[in-house]
């Protein structure tokens, strides 16, 4: 599903969308993408690879790209998608979501990454896209930013597990979280480590 997208906006000549996931590591929640189109007259100072961003940066720059982006969308695939498809799969999913989320039709793709997803546009792969690419820098602060969201939101529901903390990634605390509490609906099962812990659940019970 696409969560939101931005209004329609005055195309370029030539619109560029570019693409970035987050969260295609954790052990819990949705992968998320997002697509964006940036306005070549109107430059966003800052951009960068999201990774290396504070959460403060980021999410100031989230506002910037949402404020005068020609068109940006953000989308995911769920927990359940992931565990079917797999894990690659699910963002190339969650890629194609977002661009289909956008409220302008661009002219091409340029896909943080080695792999491109199967689009109606040409698409170029580039690894390390969001240190290089202004679009693809834009589009990982948005999709982390709305990631981190989710996650001190799941941290709210599940109070037990610090989501806010380690955002699902296979810390030792949320090892330990694991093992103590168990495994969540919103736990990817096809992971190693939940589905571990899954079959010693298991073993337990019939014991």
């Amino acid at each position: 599903m696409v969560f939101y997208a931005d209004p329609v906006s005055s195309p370029a000549s030539l619109l560029i969308a570019g693409v970035d996931e987050a969260g295609r590591g954790p052990w819990a929640g949705p992968v998320m993408a997002a697509a964006v189109i940036l306005d070549p007259n109107h430059l966003i100072a800052g951009l960068a690879d999201s990774k290396t961003l504070s959460e403060n940066k980021r999410e100031a720059l989230d506002l910037l790209i949402k404020t005068h982006a020609l068109s940006w969308a953000i989308a995911e695939a769920s927990v359940e998608e992931i565990d079917r498809l797999n894990i690659l799969q699910a963002t190339l999913l969650a890629m194609r979501r977002a661009i289909a989320g956008l409220h302008l039709h661009p002219d091409q793709a340029l896909i943080d990454g080695n792999r491109c997803p199967t689009l109606t546009i040409p698409a170029q792969a580039i690894i390390k896209g969001d240190s290089k690419i202004a679009a693809i820098s834009a589009a990982s602060i948005l999709a982390k930013v709305a990631r981190d969201q989710l996650m001190r939101d799941y941290h709210h529901q599940y109070p037990d597990f610090a989501f806010h903390r380690h955002k699902g990634y296979g810390t030792q605390q949320h090892l330990a979280e694991l093992q103590t509490y168990g495994v969540l609906p919103i736990h990817r099962k096809s992971f190693k480590p939940v589905a571990v812990q899954l079959s010693l659940n298991s073993f337990v019970s019939e014991n």
